[in-house]
């Protein structure tokens, strides 16, 4: 981190994107990203610790003000999951619409942190020569939370369906259940299984990265002199403004599609 006055534009960004990788064997496949393992375990403890918190001092009298911020937030997860889940939401799927909601929305936030403070931050107080802050710019996190909520999804069907209704309705829908349909039925369904994890992953990603990208180059702007300092402080305050309207939409949709999934998974073709 020391050197980094000296490091290309290239250099600094490729530096600042980094994971602190370990690898298992010959690598590959197994390579854990610890950086996005840690902070994201991290930063789930923080989520239910603060939850546990204000619940275990909630009082049915006048709320306080940090009981009465936690109310309006399940209030307004669960109004949003009672509009698309018809079933019995609070056994299940509103405590996982809300925890995936604040698990994800504090992921999302590691990004207003500055990179050139925390990286000398883990370079010189913890010794770590690269480290991302922000779990979700990392598509194996977010695909690995996206196949959390598609096996999730496979497991309500069957639960509800049966293994028999469920493998019925891969083979006879949507065009029916003549078996010379069998293979385009099968083949239209698996399209979906597949697309459904893709996207779901590939948009909390996508805009998360970009995100962390203008931040870099607001960053490497600021560093060319005092006009740069100044234009990259007066447009660094201003995208990390409009970043707060992203950083809590992604949540919201990344919440919104989880619930969805699960919901369309209750229902018959």
């Amino acid at each position: 981190m020391a050197t980094e006055q000296a490091l290309t534009p290239a250099e600094y960004i490729a530096h600042h994107l980094t994971f602190n990788a370990r690898h298992i064997g010959d690598g590959g496949f197994w390579t854990l990203h610890l950086d996005t393992l840690v902070t994201s375990w991290l930063l789930g403890i923080v989520a239910f610790g603060l939850l546990w918190w204000v619940v275990r001092g909630a009082t049915a009298g006048v709320p306080n003000k940090r009981q009465a911020v936690v109310e309006l937030l399940v209030e307004f997860v669960d109004d949003q999951v009672k509009g698309i889940f018809h079933g019995k939401r609070h056994l299940f799927v509103a405590p996982l619409a809300l925890t995936v909601f604040v698990w994800v929305l504090l992921m999302n936030a590691m990004d207003f942190l500055p990179v050139d403070i925390m990286g000398k931050f883990y370079h010189n107080v913890l010794g770590l020569h690269a480290w991302r802050s922000v779990p979700t710019s990392d598509v194996n996190a977010t695909f690995a939370l996206a196949l959390s909520v598609w096996v999730l999804m496979i497991f309500f069907s069957i639960k509800v369906k049966g293994v028999g209704g469920w493998i019925h309705e891969l083979f006879c829908s949507p065009f029916g259940a003549h078996p010379l349909v069998w293979p385009a039925n099968f083949l239209f369904n698996l399209i979906e299984y597949v697309s459904k994890p893709l996207s779901h992953s590939l948009r909390l990603f996508g805009n998360m990265y970009a995100g962390e990208i203008i931040f870099l180059l607001i960053g490497m702007w600021a560093a060319t002199g005092l006009a740069g300092t100044f234009f990259g402080a007066l447009l660094g305050a201003g995208w990390a403004i409009f970043h707060i309207l992203i950083v809590v939409l992604q949540a919201f949709i990344f919440m919104m599609l989880t619930v969805v999934y699960i919901a369309m998974a209750h229902e018959s073709h």
